[in-house]
């Protein structure tokens, strides 16, 4: 590193000295500038990265703008006007950046002496109240432990910008947190209570189901769109969004918007001028500009939670009054704070006085914060009229100016939408005499119908066509498979594994695309049709096998597809790549010499034997180690399958295998995996029911808009096998194979 000003300036001292013989008392006075101009130049040298650090802090908040403009476009997508929090969300990753892009106001050893400087600073303040303001609805979709540590981690955020001047506004925003969250703990059982009443209610229509008979498209579609309306109104997010607390923040952060804007009038001949003599040089107005922009940004979401109360209907004067109550404080807000005053607090000492010492503070202290909390809210009530009676106002005026205009050209009444009144019911409403608008309750409805007409557009074509196709047209290969199974022993001397869906179709397939001299269009069309009805077994598996047995089976199949479907290998074996094949008929040749020129049953036996030698060595390897591990056992499972799939096929055609051409025992494969896949898909509506009831709650809306997906991309496939005709098996066995052998063997 080199100090070129401290050398000019000794050249320049030893140059006057000779030149004017200066004496000697000047010389030094002149030297004790020496060691200032080394220190600036010193720190100087430090402070050239702080440039690249203020850009930092811009990405964080670029960062942080982003994700609020996606929470703005998901909530006008989704028709959702009180903006609910899906990307802009109180995490780890999240806190992480926010504290980044608020380096100016924590930042006390920076000289800020220039006009931007200063501006910058104070715009950084505003963005933090801006994203404290967007952040409330988000609490509400955390449980309790996650409400706890999150809110902490902020609260400490926060309390480190106290040195700035706007921290007063900063707490009343941390203030409106925490209240918050004390309302939530309680609101979400107080809605959790209304929730299982309407699932009962609900479940009560789709009881009737008897053996041999599947829930119709129109009943899973009402029991569908009955969890999306309580999903929708119980969302935990949407009744934040209805708080006063809300509100509040809203007022808030609409003020800090217009102190912002004016502070940013004042200085903008500084920032055209460059005024930045702080280390973050012109990275400064970078900041400025983009935190600028979050602020105005940011302001619309939390805007727009003022105007929540639209979601219900406020005409009642009943509801109008209430809203004036602002000294009537509702038990939501206060109960969790009286349950910590009537719970006794477990001391590792046994002395009574210290006992009666600590009792009596905590409930003195308990009592402030409940007057405290009261307060609170009295004072949000009252800051949150404001945008009330401006929302009425308008409202007044709007219905007065088109009864004006409509009330003479048209007296017809509305007949009501039968399909309102049917799901009305099943409205949560958060406190008593609150109702939900018609045009709110509409789009509740609208929304689930686009969510099933999305599934519709999304439906698996060649899983549709291969189960359309069949030409059995029921579940002979069901049948077949596990009634030959069961006189087929299992391979491994010392493991038994239960009878999956997914693990027979992946070993089934891979028999099939190994045969030779198939067209390729039928193996593509094939490996496409297993591709689409696996992610429905998975479902199947997950909602209704999910013992440990179950998981270990379904993740050595999925393990195995991946490896058969896209390295198109079976347990290290190489298959035919498909797209390496450019002639009419795949002739598939596998990779490994042995398969040229094979047949058919010859290539079953190599599978066979191959399987035989594979778990021989396992069973050596376990009996060495005496443990088995992850890989043995998953090679074990899949080795397994082939066996007694391969040997099922033996059995099934006999002394004829020799004789069966690949096309036919393709074909056959084929129906046995379209039979496989449509019995495991009489399950899909028992998983519609079970992703519409989920018991977190936080979780509930996203599940139900699953289920709508669901539902919309296997009617068709549901209505083919209604057609086909199930079999007289009981609604508690449908989800699991063997069961299905049982009842396919003695009908």
């Amino acid at each position: 590193m080199g100090y070129n000003s401290t050398k000019d300036f000794l050249n320049l001292v030893d140059g006057l000295s000779d030149e004017y013989q200066l004496a000697d008392d000047k010389v030094n006075s002149l030297m004790g500038y020496v060691k200032s101009i080394y220190r600036s130049e010193v720190e100087n040298g430090y402070s050239a990265p702080m440039l690249w650090i203020g850009m930092y802090i811009a990405l964080a908040s670029l960062v942080c703008i982003i994700a609020m403009v996606a929470d703005l476009l998901h909530g006008l997508r989704r028709r959702k006007l009180w903006f609910p929090c899906k990307y802009f969300r109180i995490n780890a990753a999240f806190l992480s950046v926010i504290a980044v892009a608020m380096k100016l106001p924590v930042d006390l050893s920076g000289n800020m002496p220039g006009d931007v400087d200063q501006v910058g600073k104070l715009g950084s303040m505003a963005f933090m109240c801006t994203m404290m303001a967007n952040l409330l609805p988000c609490l509400a979709t955390m449980d309790n432990d996650a409400l706890l540590s999150n809110v902490t981690a902020l609260f400490i955020l926060v309390i480190t910008l106290v040195v700035n001047v706007c921290i007063q506004i900063q707490t009343v925003l941390l203030i409106l947190h925490v209240s918050s969250c004390l309302a939530i703990l309680k609101s979400k059982r107080i809605i959790e209570k209304k929730y299982q009443q309407g699932h009962e209610r609900a479940s009560k229509d789709i009881q009737s189901s008897k053996a041999g008979e599947l829930l119709t498209f129109e009943q899973l579609k009402h029991h569908v769109s009955n969890h999306w309306i309580m999903a929708g109104s119980g969302s935990p997010q949407f009744i934040t969004a209805c708080f006063r607390t809300t509100s509040a923040s809203g007022v808030i952060c609409v003020l800090v918007t217009i102190l912002h804007t004016l502070t940013l009038s004042w200085t903008v001949k500084a920032i055209i001028t460059k005024d930045c003599d702080s280390d973050y040089s012109w990275s400064m107005i970078v900041i400025l500009i983009v935190q600028s922009i979050g602020v105005v940004i940011g302001k619309i979401a939390p805007l727009s939670r003022c105007f929540a109360t639209l979601s219900f209907n406020i005409m009642y004067s009943e509801i109008i009054s209430d809203h004036f109550k602002v000294f009537k404080v509702e038990s939501y807000w206060t109960h969790k704070l009286y349950d910590w005053k009537r719970a006794s607090i477990r001391l590792p000492f046994r002395s009574h006085k210290l006992k009666v010492v600590i009792e009596t503070l905590k409930k003195l202290i308990l009592m402030f914060c409940i007057e405290f909390q009261e307060g609170v809210l009295v004072v949000c009530k009252i800051v949150a009229l404001i945008p009330f009676i401006l929302m009425i106002c308008a409202l007044y005026f709007y219905h007065c100016l088109k009864w004006s205009i409509f009330s003479s050209s048209s007296n017809k009444t509305e007949e009501p939408d039968p399909n309102k009144e049917r799901s009305r019911p099943y409205v949560l409403h958060l406190e008593d005499g609150m109702e939900l608008a018609e045009r709110t309750l509409e789009g509740l409805l609208k929304s689930v119908e686009q969510l099933i007409q999305d599934g519709k557009r999304k439906q698996p074509i060649n899983l549709k066509n291969l189960i359309n196709g069949n030409p059995t047209g029921g579940f002979r290969g069901v049948e077949k498979l596990v009634h030959t199974h069961h006189h087929v022993p299992s391979l491994l001397s010392k493991a038994q594994y239960q009878d999956s869906w997914s693990l027979p179709v992946v070993t089934l397939t891979t028999i099939a695309v190994s045969l030779p001299e198939i067209e390729k269009n039928e193996v593509e069309s094939l490996l496409g049709s297993v591709r689409e009805g696996l992610v429905y077994v998975t479902s199947v598996e997950e909602c209704l096998n999910d013992t440990n047995d179950y998981k270990s089976i379904r993740k050595a199949a999925e393990s195995l597809w991946t490896e058969v479907d896209v390295s198109h290998k079976w347990l290290g074996h190489k298959l035919q790549d498909p797209i390496d094949v450019s002639h009419k008929c795949l002739g598939n040749k596998l990779q490994d010499p042995v398969f040229k020129n094979k047949k058919a049953g010859q290539i079953l036996e190599w599978f066979w034997d191959k399987a035989k030698t594979i778990a021989k060595t396992i069973d050596q390897e376990d009996g060495s180690n005496g443990d088995i591990n992850d890989d043995s056992k998953h090679k074990s499972i899949c080795v397994n399958s082939m066996y007694r799939i391969t040997k099922t096929i033996f059995l099934t055609y006999n002394e004829n295998i020799e004789n069966a051409s690949p096309k036919e025992l393709f074909d056959d494969i084929s129906s046995m995996i379209a039979d496989i896949l449509a019995a495991c898909l009489t399950n899909i509506p028992q998983v519609i029911v079970m992703k519409c009831h989920t018991s977190a709650i936080e979780k509930r809306e996203a599940s139900v808009s699953d289920a709508a997906r669901l539902l919309g991309e296997t009617a068709k496939i549901i209505e083919t096998i209604q057609k086909h005709g199930i079999p007289q098996v009981s609604p508690d066995d449908l989800p699991f194979i063997d069961k299905w052998g049982a009842y396919l063997g003695n009908p």
